[in-house]
């Protein structure tokens, strides 16, 4: 087992914390329907790719360390299916059939057969060739393939007009999700992250890496499974009770 990456549990837990401030920003705009300043709006577009680029890319480092990624896979699986149910049930508009959650679950599950074959890449030929292969994937999900401005080329009608296929990345036109990160393209930025885990495993990156020196950060990044499932309950309700208390409309109350 390599040494921890004591700085990766900040940046983790850094992440947490500008996920919680985003979700608060969406619930805001978008569940209570409040109108914000343009540049909220334009900041938190950019925000949020960075944060769940960051998420996925330390999610692939960190399973170089784990025990037993397949059944870490099945666990985040399960809480991944509990947030489609309270989804559905609760607020159906903001379903989450695949979300970052669902993706990293199978993800997991995936990295839990291959990993052994993929960790023999050396590391800097495996991250830049899934970085690649996330690039030119990224707009799948859209109906092409290609780098924008470059070259582009749309991908068979036929790949999305089955519904079970968004999570692949191929979403029929009928499908949604308030959050959505299929296996194609963010399997491959999670793969980059494997192969930088295999660096940072070998204990060649730089000492000031392996340091924890904000132990407040630390803690929220180790606990952050704790922290996605339940910090949107409590953002709703706190929303609620504030609408309530102001005599505006509620969601729940």
């Amino acid at each position: 087992m390599g040494k921890r990456v004591g700085m990766l549990d900040e940046v983790r837990g850094i992440a947490y914390i500008a996920m919680i401030i985003y979700h608060a920003y969406y619930d805001i705009a978008f569940v209570y329907c409040h109108d914000l300043p343009n540049a909220v709006d334009m900041f938190m577009r950019v925000l949020q790719p960075l944060i769940a680029g960051t998420f996925i890319v330390i999610a692939g480092i960190s399973s170089n360390y784990s025990q037993n990624n397949f059944r870490r896979g099945v666990e985040y699986f399960f809480c991944a299916m509990l947030l489609t149910f309270v989804t559905a049930v609760f607020m159906p508009s903001e379903i989450i059939l695949f979300g970052v959650l669902h993706f990293y679950a199978i993800a997991a599950m995936i990295y839990g057969f291959i990993g052994k074959f993929t960790e023999r890449i050396p590391a800097i030929i495996g991250t830049v060739l899934f970085a690649l292969l996330y690039a030119v994937t990224l707009n799948i999900p859209r109906g092409y393939i290609g780098f924008d401005g470059l070259f582009t080329a749309p991908m068979p009608d036929i790949l999305y007009g089955h519904y079970w296929l968004y999570p692949l990345g191929f979403p029929s036109g009928t499908f949604y999700s308030a959050d959505y990160f299929p296996l194609i393209p963010y399997f491959f930025l999670f793969m980059a992250g494997a192969s930088l885990g295999v660096w940072f495993k070998s204990g060649r990156a730089a000492k000031g890496f392996y340091m924890s020196r904000f132990g407040g950060l630390s803690f929220i990044g180790r606990h952050g499974l704790l922290i996605y499932m339940l910090h949107q309950p409590v953002l709703m309700l706190v929303l609620d009770l504030f609408h309530k208390f102001t005599g505006q409309a509620t969601v729940f109350l």
